[in-house]
């Protein structure tokens, strides 16, 4: 579990620093006011609402992991997560502007109420916007949900994509709270990082599923774990 919460973490505060020119505008703008304790806690409130819809990406993608356990389909879920993601880096960038009319129409209406709630400048307004902002569509989620499901079991898929919400934390809540302090400069260098970093988790999920009897890095599968079990207690019969 550890390993597991180490990881996840990574993911989140390597990601946040692309997150700073994916969501670094809303943050920027952020409708915080009063003294610095009351700006410190609706830093807080905005990026707890974006952790908390995290954790419920991960309850849900997380059953369907566990359902895909529970099928013995654990592998071929994880694979699939991995070449998802490698098509989401190689495909041309207009290939994803292409949705359907009911996506554009409810993201539309997502950034209409989050433009309200700007309007609102109280705490629970804040949560709210947080809540909301991780509704909105991005690579790096997308990379995250991808490792959640390929957990196999809904607490350690929450517990993942918790644990990636906290990674972003610490630089998006300065983002928010100090304004723009990262240089345009080391911000370009750092996204450009970004497509390699989603190239290892895609490789990492592949080698994942191909159950090359790697410890930690690539299990056995259960049915073959059971295999070798029944094959080893035959040769110890006298």
């Amino acid at each position: 579990m550890i390993a597991l919460i180490l990881a996840a973490f990574s993911i989140g505060a390597l990601g946040s620093f692309h997150c700073i020119g994916m969501c670094g505008p809303l943050a920027l703008s952020l409708p915080l006011s009063g003294n610095p304790g009351s700006k410190f806690i609706g830093a807080f409130l905005y990026n707890a609402g974006r952790v908390v819809t995290y954790a419920v990406f991960g309850l849900l993608f997380g059953l369907i992991g566990q359902s895909a356990a529970l099928f013995g389909w654990q592998q071929w879920v994880s694979i699939l997560a991995g070449l998802v993601i490698l098509l989401f880096i190689l495909l041309p960038k207009n290939m994803g502007k292409k949705s359907s009319s009911i996506v554009n129409r409810f993201f539309e209406y997502l950034r209409a109420v989050l433009g309200q709630l700007f309007f609102k400048k109280t705490k629970s307004s804040l949560f709210v916007i947080g809540l909301l902002n991780g509704l909105l569509p991005c690579g790096l989620v997308y990379m995250a949900v991808a490792g959640a499901i390929a957990t196999g079991d809904v607490l350690h898929s929450v517990v993942f994509m918790a644990s990636f919400g906290l990674g972003t934390l610490p630089v998006m809540w300065s983002v928010a709270y100090f304004g723009n302090f990262i240089s345009l400069s080391i911000r370009q260098k750092i996204r450009k990082m970004y497509p390699y970093m989603m190239t290892i988790m895609a490789c990492l999920l592949i080698i994942r599923g191909l159950g090359l009897g790697i410890p930690y890095l690539s299990p056995l599968s259960p049915s073959v774990q059971g295999k070798q079990m029944v094959v080893q207690g035959c040769v110890h019969l006298p």
